[in-house]
This record gives C-alpha cells, sequence and structure tokens, in this order.
C-alpha cells in the first residue's frame, strides 16, 4: 500500500515536471529578451522624451516597454516566416551559414536537434523498444527513429532499424545505433510514456496495456 502510493506520488511530479520545465525554458528565454531588449530600447525612448519635453531623469525606464517590444518582436518574426518571402530568406541565411567552415557542422547539427524534439512525440519517434545494451542479458529503453531500406541494410545484407538511446535524466542527449530488426524488441507503450520512463530513471513504470500495470 505504502509502495503504490509512493509509486503515485512519484508519477504525479514527474508529469508536473513534464510539464513545467519547457514552460520554465520558455520563460527564461522570454526573460532574457525581455532584459536585453529593455535595456537597448529604453535608453533611446527616455532620450527622445525628454529632447520632447518631458521631464524625466536620464536614467529613467519606460515601464513594460521591454515586454511589449519583445511580443512584438516574437509576432513579427513569426508573421515573417509564414510568408513566402520569409521562407524564402530562411533558407537563403540558411544557405550562407552552412557555407562558413567548422561553424556550418555546429549550425546543422544543432538545428537538427532542435527541429527533432521541438516536434510532436509522433513525429521525432516512431515507436519504444528494447535493445539488450550495454550486454547481452541487460535491457535498454530505446525510441525507433526509422526503418526501412538504406546503404546500411544493402552492405550488410540485413533489416536495419535505426534507434536513439537516451541518457538518463536528460533524453535529449544520447546517441545512434543501426541495429539488425530480430534485435529489436518493440514496445505497446507510447513515446510519451517511455519519455516519462528514462526521465525519472524508472521510477515511473506506466501502466502495462498489454497486460498489468508493473510492480
Amino acid at each position: 500500500m505504502i509502495a503504490k502510493a509512493k509509486r503515485t506520488i512519484v508519477s504525479v511530479f514527474f508529469a508536473g515536471l513534464l510539464v513545467t520545465l519547457p514552460l520554465a525554458i520558455s520563460i527564461i528565454i522570454i526573460r532574457f529578451l525581455f532584459t536585453s531588449v529593455d535595456q537597448l530600447l529604453s535608453p533611446i525612448l527616455t532620450h527622445a522624451l525628454i529632447h520632447m519635453g518631458a521631464s524625466l531623469e536620464a536614467g529613467y525606464r519606460v515601464p513594460g516597454l521591454g515586454f511589449v517590444a519583445t511580443m512584438m518582436i516574437i509576432f513579427l518574426v513569426g508573421l515573417f516566416t509564414r510568408n513566402f518571402v520569409g521562407r524564402r530568406l530562411l533558407r537563403f541565411g540558411d544557405s550562407l551559414l552552412v557555407r562558413i567552415p567548422v561553424f556550418r557542422n555546429i549550425y546543422t547539427g544543432t538545428k537538427q536537434v532542435i527541429e527533432t524534439f521541438s516536434a510532436s512525440s509522433s513525429m521525432a519517434f516512431k515507436k519504444v523498444a528494447l535493445i539488450e545494451y550495454p550486454r547481452r542479458g541487460i535491457y535498454t529503453i530505446v525510441f525507433i527513429t526509422n526503418t526501412g531500406k538504406c546503404e546500411i541494410g544493402r552492405r550488410t545484407g540485413l533489416e536495419m532499424v535505426n534507434v536513439f538511446v537516451p541518457t538518463t535524466p536528460n533524453p535529449t542527449s544520447g546517441f545512434f545505433l543501426a541495429l539488425p530488426k530480430g534485435d529489436v524488441v518493440e514496445l505497446d507503450m507510447t513515446v510519451e510514456d517511455g519519455f516519462k520512463i528514462v526521465i525519472s530513471g524508472g521510477l515511473i513504470i506506466p501502466h502495462d496495456v498489454g497486460g498489468h500495470e508493473g510492480a
């Protein structure tokens, strides 16, 4: 009874963590933008108001200027990237950045990781699976990223499955493996439940849709 209550408390806690963590990161980023924009624009606007006759001190900051300006910038960037010209300019900018030696490797890799993990779980990963790693008899949760014929399968003569092996408690880091299909055990759990297990270090055991709840 106590063990079940403990598992419930831990499960609820990590469910809340999965919701609040992205929100907290967003708040930190927006706060950084707000502070930077406010420090840049506030002195300029104050100086302009003083020249227009307003009785303000030189260090006066207009309340809410950074917040309003940040929201407008984010909105305008989003609006710009939704139209044809904006998309063309973004592609042009990407084509310039990938031509810079050394930087292009960092930029391309970072962009791919961000796009992968900002996408919905159904787009980023196909299924949850098990593989025997780091040795036979020990199983590790992985996420299937792709299947199908490719040069890897042609060279090995096997039907291969691409998997991402996440680390705990940060599933955005890990490594890639290409394995024979017979070495990959597909699971019925959702990708979201797979993330819960990895992030919690195994403390959260989702309900077994094919049998009973894990102990």
